[in-house]
């Protein structure tokens, strides 16, 4: 029984074992059946891989001779790949605003210059070591052709390809820089107050920079220098700057900068121009634009080369107007010419002179040279047309004499004008200015300057101008009139000219002759005149007595009547006439009233009863002694109208008026 137990566990046991390798078996036909297509896949593949380890199925000894030539190239190759990772590294710190850490920032911008530079210096370097070695392995046929091609196409494309090294991430940085640099100077710039009145202005300095503000705008320019955009940094430096100086002069008004010379209607309209013109130029010059030039040189004098500072400058004075002041001086010179515009050269010629070393220290530098070119053409346009004036001042004076004087005998405008002229071109205001006018004139036509030139031409003026006078006084048809004109300018002469520049340049002798002149003219136009009226009140022949009253009263008529038709005659005529001061005027009155009054009144007091009883006696008694005195008190006034004027001759025959707010006389140039 035992025996027959044992056998049927065997055989229980061989049926499991068979079982369970039957399944085993159908188990991996199963599986060797899934696997049949990645079998044929990796069949199709025994090439190429085949073909990629060749080389290591090369024979070991040329393995080993190639093993030191793969070391040699991979080591840099190797290295700059852990360069350009840690360029990569650095990409989210440069791409923050650089605001909140500009020190931070500027360090970091910098390991990435190191690291560019060692990617500039070692990129070449590894590729040459790869271009070797894949040219040792197609010598020497360690490697199959389609894997040297391969290599060889990965080379050439690292080498050809245009994208910078780090991918933009140097050039996004430095924009973010240059943003910077805008909003630093943006926020520390700001127009200024500009004083109402410009003359004395204390020193301004324009929108001075905060010492911090100026070393982060260095320690910017630094890194943008490094990287040759230096340029970008000096355009944001001029544009914002430029426009704040230009605002702070917008205060001034200065649209009269931009005036055409058509539009100028005559020279007295530039006068008040010329004089704001000077005032702005020099503050201009001495406040803003002195303290900007120092502004410029903090900012950028660790910057590049050394006249870095002077261009900026020089860029921000020509947009900020300082070539808007040059021009404005040329258009000056361009207007018609006239004697009053040799007053305005001078002025402008003055202020130039103030501010030539101020001229030569802010734009004497190459970056200046347009500013140099248009200031020496404005200078020399300036000397050339007022010496053009001054020497012509004579022949216009020696034109007038032709033209007849003014009617009613008055002082002409020329007269008047011609020697209040010569006084200004001999006070200490002008003759200094034109004297070195003169001198540098001479200079350039290499002609010697004489120690009078300007008093001797200014004395042929004078000169001129009586000899004008004498003509003048010939050619009045009224000799009476001619008295009064002669009396009148000779105490012109005296009264105007005693005490002046002129006065002394002509001599205290000469002046005491026009007084003397003057003295003899009036006592011979009231003899001529006034003078004769008393003669007509005669009383000869008038007896009062009873019988000879009737006689007398006829007398006394025809006395009256002469007087009277005498005096009105003689007052119509000279009520036109004019004594132009006021002081002679006075006194001339005073001696005709004195001439005439005194005779008038006595003898009304002794014969005007024979006629006042008369049923005519209004047509004799005309006047009292009272209505005479007034009449003859108020002879002689102004009367607004017209006045000489002196004209300057152009080439071309046309005349412009020196006085143009003046009238002429179609007859006259009174």
């Amino acid at each position: 029984m035992e025996g027959g137990e044992r056998g049927i566990s065997s055989l229980v046991a061989a049926r499991r074992s068979l079982q369970a390798s039957l399944e085993k078996s159908r188990a991996l036909g199963a599986a060797l059946a899934r696997a049949g297509p990645r079998l044929d896949e990796i069949q199709q593949r025994l090439p190429s891989l085949e073909a990629a380890v060749r080389p290591i199925r090369a024979d070991r000894d040329a393995l080993a001779a190639v093993g030191g030539h793969i070391d040699r190239a991979v080591g840099p190759a190797a290295a700059v790949l852990k360069v350009f990772d840690a360029v990569h590294g650095l990409e989210r710190s440069l791409l923050s605003d650089p605001r909140a850490d500009l020190s931070g920032y500027l360090s970091v911008l910098k390991r990435l210059e190191e690291a560019l530079r060692f990617l500039s210096d070692n990129c070449g370097l590894a590729l040459q070591w790869l271009d070797d070695i894949v040219e040792y392995l197609e010598d020497h046929a360690l490697a199959d052709s389609r894997f040297i091609e391969a290599l060889k196409t990965s080379l050439a494309s690292l080498k050809l390809s245009p994208s910078p090294l780090d991918g933009g991430l140097l050039a996004a940085a430095l924009d973010k820089l240059e943003s910077e640099f805008r909003r630093l100077l943006a926020e520390h710039t700001v127009p200024l107050p500009m004083p109402s009145d410009t003359v004395d202005a204390p020193t301004i300095a324009p929108s001075p920079l905060p010492v911090p503000v100026i070393n982060k705008l260095r320690a910017i320019l630094l890194r943008i220098t490094a990287n040759s955009r230096l340029d970008r940094c000096i355009s944001i430096y001029v544009d914002v700057r430029g426009s704040n100086i230009r605002a702070s002069l917008g205060a001034l008004d200065l649209e009269y900068l931009e005036i055409m010379p058509a539009e100028f209607n005559d020279v007295q309209s530039i006068e008040g121009y010329v004089e704001k013109w000077s005032r702005h130029l020099e503050f201009a010059v001495k406040h803003l634009f002195e303290a900007e030039l120092k502004v410029c040189i903090e900012v950028f004098e660790r910057c590049g080369p050394r006249d870095v500072a002077f261009l900026c400058f020089a860029e921000i004075a020509a947009q900020a107007g300082i070539l808007a002041f040059l021009r404005f001086g040329k258009t000056v010179t361009e207007t018609r010419k006239d004697p009053v515009k040799l007053l305005k050269l001078l002025d402008i010629f003055a202020t130039l002179n103030r501010l030539r070393l101020d001229f030569n220290r802010l734009f004497g530098g190459k970056a200046c040279v347009e500013i140099q070119n248009q200031t020496r053409d404005l200078i020399k346009r300036v000397i050339d047309g007022a010496c053009d004036i001054f020497w012509e001042l004579l022949h216009q004076v020696e034109l007038q004499r032709q033209m007849p004087p003014p009617s009613q005998g008055s002082v002409p405008r020329l007269v008047s004008f011609v020697t209040d002229y010569c006084n200004k071109l001999l006070s200490e205001e002008y003759q200094p200015v034109l004297t070195q006018v003169l001198i540098i004139h001479r200079s350039w036509k290499r002609e010697k300057f004489r120690e009078r030139l300007l008093t001797d031409a200014i004395l042929d003026i004078f000169k001129a101008l009586e000899t004008n006078f004498e003509t003048w006084s010939k050619s009045y048809g009224d000799t009476i009139l001619s008295y009064l004109f002669a009396m009148n300018i000779h105490w012109h002469f005296y009264k105007n000219l005693k005490g002046t520049k002129l006065g002394k340049l002509i001599g205290e002798a000469k002046l005491k002759e026009h007084e003397q002149y003057k003295d003899y003219y009036a006592a011979i136009f009231l003899r001529e005149s006034w003078g004769k009226l008393p003669s007509q009140l005669s009383r000869e022949g008038l007896i009062l007595f009873s019988g000879g009253r009737g006689k007398a009263r006829d007398l006394v008529k025809q006395r009256l009547k002469a007087f009277n038709a005498s005096f009105d005659e003689m007052y119509q005529k000279q009520s036109d006439w004019v004594i132009s001061d006021k002081e002679l005027r006075e006194k001339i009155c005073q001696w005709i009233v004195q001439t005439i009054v005194p005779t008038y009144r006595s003898y009304m007091q002794n014969y005007g009863p024979l006629v006042e009883q008369d049923a005519s006696a209004s047509k004799y008694a005309k006047y009292t002694a009272q209505s005479l005195e007034k009449m003859l008190g108020s002879l002689f006034q102004h009367k607004p109208g017209r006045t000489m004027s002196l004209n300057i001759r152009h080439s071309n025959g046309k005349l412009n008026s020196v006085m143009t707010n003046m009238s002429r006389s179609a007859s006259t140039v009174s």
